[in-house]
């Protein structure tokens, strides 16, 4: 596995990159977008929301501000998103300690409160980023395997069958392959 995952595009949103990892013995190839939290991107990502498995809601632990935001974009994935979808709460900037403005304390608690998972990392220090990514991919993984299961016991036709690559808007009409982050 790389230690770091390859940009394959950077759009108007900020960057949509492919990261490859493990997940108990299979390899998971997850599209990851990033819109950086801007508020000029709030109406453009709403419509990414509804195909999300996962989402990461990354607030900076030296900007307050960051931390407050995080209940609106929780509430706003919520209101679009699956209701099964996977959200893990993250303090970035750990290695700035000496600066947080947000406590571990406080962040645990409306991690709590709101049923997400929670963790800090450091990015600059690359501290816990895989970790993160793993946590949320095993969730994933775990509630699909479920739901695979499940429909494998009703009889049901929904199922994915083991060792199916399922590629969702990567083709064209023409059927060429699109960039991860093109419409």
């Amino acid at each position: 596995m790389e230690d770091e995952p390859e940009i394959l595009y950077v759009t108007e949103l900020r960057s949509c990159f492919f990261a490859t990892f493990q997940v108990e013995g299979k390899t998971v190839k997850a599209q990851i977008w990033d819109t950086a939290g801007q508020e000029r991107y709030r109406a453009i990502t709403s419509a990414y929301y509804r195909g999300a498995v996962g989402a990461l809601l990354v607030y900076d632990i030296t900007k307050r501000q960051t931390f407050d935001n995080v209940l609106r974009w929780l509430r706003e994935l919520r209101d679009h998103a699956d209701s099964n979808i996977v959200i893990m709460m993250i303090g970035n900037k750990s290695d700035l300690n000496h600066l947080r403005s947000v406590s571990t304390e406080d962040a645990q608690g409306l991690a709590e409160g709101e049923s997400l998972s929670f963790m800090e990392t450091s990015a600059l220090e690359a501290y816990n980023i895989e970790k993160a990514f793993q946590t949320v991919l095993l969730d994933i993984y775990e509630i699909i395997r479920k739901k695979a299961l499940a429909a494998q016991e009703s009889g049901s036709a929904t199922g994915v069958p083991q060792g199916t690559t399922i590629n969702v808007n990567n083709m064209t009409d023409n059927g060429t392959k699109k960039s991860c982050c093109s419409s």
